[in-house]
């Protein structure tokens, strides 16, 4: 297996650390943001344009990419790699986040990172307002209905990891159940036993086939601190080559989660914090041990006109930049060093794809170089003066 991970350095009173994973298809220095490219593109960039942004590394959906093309088609293209044209590493997901935004999610406008307004919103749905889940648990796998159609589909842990030996990915993940954060503790309980038991047979299937990609495993546990610690134990103690970090979490208390799950992983490998992607969160995932994080917000805010700058977002459709001639930043990326603000307001009231393409480059940019910041300030001993400065400006 063409997979390692090597630690470069610690920081002395932590669990924040910088290295490099190695992988048949390129290096990734870690910390590292993970741009999302569900349907095998992240949406509205070319490979170069995601390259020129500093993004070392992709993750598709399992799920999304099962459906269409199919996963046989991919492997007949050549993998992912090849349809894509990316020659960096890649990632796919399990399909796991379905079972939770198809099922306990589906229709309510619900995130995995429980908020307050969360709790408000599910007291204002009446029964009438709940649409019916389109995926279904049992205890060998998840039935889910395709979200255009309506075809029955079932997905098992052996399927799961077979899709994605198919699309061949770098590094594949192991099939889990995402939970909803508003779960009671007994459903959670046998949500994690279905998971350990998932990973256990997806580790199994995995190695008697011996393609060569790296395959981690997913703690889950909700927002209980126990059900996470046993959780990281048992996951920790299986072969997998790395860990993804997933399910649900109380806003406030993410970095409780992840420090509670690092602190008992195996730390010789590699860590993945699944969805995350606000700049408080991965401040606070790096600091607690965490070196890749994937999140789909720099481009779904920005095709929305949400631009990420060093003074917090901007609504780039509101009225004040229709006359702004000053870059949305001050950064090196291609939309900052060639367009204004204006231009691109004009682009996005006028529907042009164009806009949504230029803040999407800005705000992966953006992301990308913070996180490429914050692996230097730990490297030179400034990672906390870093962080201090960074969030009191963008929080101000």
């Amino acid at each position: 297996m063409t997979f390692s991970f090597e630690i470069e350095k610690e920081i002395s009173n932590g669990l924040a650390r910088v290295g490099t994973i190695k992988t048949a298809h390129g290096e990734i220095k870690t910390p590292a943001f993970v741009a999302v490219g569900t349907k095998a593109t992240v949406k509205g960039l070319t490979p170069d344009q995601i390259k020129e942004t500093g993004v070392q590394t992709i993750i598709c959906n399992t799920y999304h990419l099962y459906l269409d093309p199919g996963a046989e088609q991919i492997k007949k293209l050549g993998g992912l790699h090849k349809m894509m044209n990316w020659s960096g590493p890649l990632m796919t997901d399990s399909g796991g986040f379905q079972v939770f935004s198809l099922g306990a999610a589906y229709g309510k406008g619900l995130s995995k990172i429980l908020k307050k307004s969360d709790e408000l919103l599910l007291s204002e749905q009446s029964d009438e307002e709940d649409k019916p889940r389109i995926a279904k648990i049992d205890p060998n796998g998840v039935m889910f209905r395709a979200h255009d159609d309506g075809s029955a589909h079932y997905f098992t842990p052996e399927k799961s990891i077979n899709i994605q030996h198919n699309l061949g990915a770098d590094i594949i993940f192991a099939f889990d159940e995402c939970t909803s954060p508003h779960e009671s503790l007994h459903y959670q309980k046998e949500a994690l036993d279905r998971t350990h038991r998932w990973a256990k047979q997806s580790l199994g299937y995995h190695k008697l086939k011996n393609t060569g990609q790296a395959l981690f495993g997913i703690v889950q546990g909700g927002r209980n601190e126990e059900l996470r610690k046993e959780s990281a134990t048992f996951i920790g103690n299986l072969d997998f080559e790395g860990f993804g970090i997933g399910g649900s979490f109380e806003k406030e208390d993410m970095t409780n989660a992840v420090e509670w799950v690092n602190s008992i992983l195996p730390k010789e490998k590699p860590r993945h914090l699944l969805g995350i992607g606000e700049p408080i969160d991965l401040f606070g995932a790096v600091e607690k041990g965490c070196d890749l994080f994937d999140c789909v917000n720099p481009t779904r805010i920005g095709r929305n006109g949400m631009v990420y700058t060093k003074n917090g977002r901007i609504n780039l459709m509101n009225k004040e930049f229709r006359d702004d001639s000053t870059p949305l930043d001050d950064c090196k990326c291609y939309a900052c060093k060639n367009f204004s603000r204006a231009y691109i307001a004009h682009l996005m009231h006028a529907k042009e794809i164009l806009g949504a393409t230029l803040i999407s480059i800005h705000n992966i940019y953006f992301i990308t170089h913070m996180v490429m910041q914050m692996r230097e300030t730990l490297l030179s001993g400034d990672f906390l003066s870093y962080k201090k400065d960074f969030l009191k400006q963008y929080y101000h």
